[in-house]
């Protein structure tokens, strides 16, 4: 059987990479570091930026798309983003390189990579457009979702997550700290708002959910390093899931962490 594996490469408010392999299958959602902080740590894997077959974009912010220009350039590897997203990115200045690679997709997508299908679905997030994904093969075993940058738990969200064996969830902020801290109102009220981000709290009520639905292993992800804690998050999740054992982490900002 070939082996599954994901990675989060970097989850934090300043870069965002995921990396995925099944088999000969490789590829990555977002890519909001360095290209070279890329091509580094696949090679840590045992991996290398010549075998992604494509990579998949979240939305068109900075953390998730930074990188893209060099990768493309470089690599020539195609790029899957929404119709919105690619507008708003390749409006801004040295993404020449980035559009010739740019498939564009409406919100609501599918796409083959080898052996995987990767399927969107639509988030809550104040950018151009927002997706998060689901990754498989067609079993179970080969299964995940990732859902980051999302004010708020839809009805989308929920029906695309429920089920999955193992999810890359946001739990980006601990609402005392960000309201105690020393961001400007404004940034708060964004961050709150039902297209901002999700607080640890409605992270773990949505723990709980994906656990009594038969999720099996959660990666707390994208976590504020000004309005939030690792062990916040991950306390907070434990407590929602009432003693279920099921694998619960936390991806670090800047350096490989599994989920599967």
């Amino acid at each position: 059987m070939p082996v599954f594996s994901v990675c989060t490469l970097a989850s934090s408010s300043k870069g965002n990479c995921v990396y995925v392999r099944l088999g000969d299958d490789e590829l990555l959602i977002d890519a909001g570091i360095s290209c070279k902080r890329i091509c580094d740590t696949l090679r840590s894997l045992d991996s290398d930026i010549s075998r992604i077959k494509a990579i998949f974009i979240t939305h068109e912010h900075s953390d998730h798309v930074s990188g893209l220009e060099t990768i493309s350039k470089k690599y020539k590897i195609p790029i899957h983003m929404t119709e919105p997203s690619a507008i708003s990115h390749l409006r801004s200045k040295n993404t020449e390189h980035t559009a010739a690679c740019t498939v564009r997709h409406p919100l609501l997508f599918c796409e083959t990579v080898g052996s995987l299908t990767v399927s969107s679905f639509v988030t809550s997030h104040d950018s151009s457009a927002s997706v998060g994904y689901t990754v498989t093969d067609g079993t179970a075993e080969h299964t995940f979702a990732i859902a980051t940058d999302l004010g708020c738990v839809t009805d989308e969200v929920c029906d695309a997550l429920l089920g999955v064996p193992s999810v890359i969830l946001e739990s980006n902020h601990d609402e005392n700290m960000l309201l105690c801290g020393p961001y400007p109102y404004e940034l708060k009220r964004r961050i709150l708002s039902n297209r901002g981000h999700l607080s640890n709290e409605a992270a773990a009520s949505l723990v709980s959910r994906l656990a009594a639905a038969g999720t099996k292993r959660i990666l707390l992800a994208h976590l504020s390093e000004e309005n939030n804690l690792p062990e916040l998050a991950y306390h907070s999740a434990l407590e929602a899931l009432g003693g279920r054992e099921i694998f619960v982490d936390v991806a670090a900002p800047a350096s490989p962490t599994r989920l599967i």
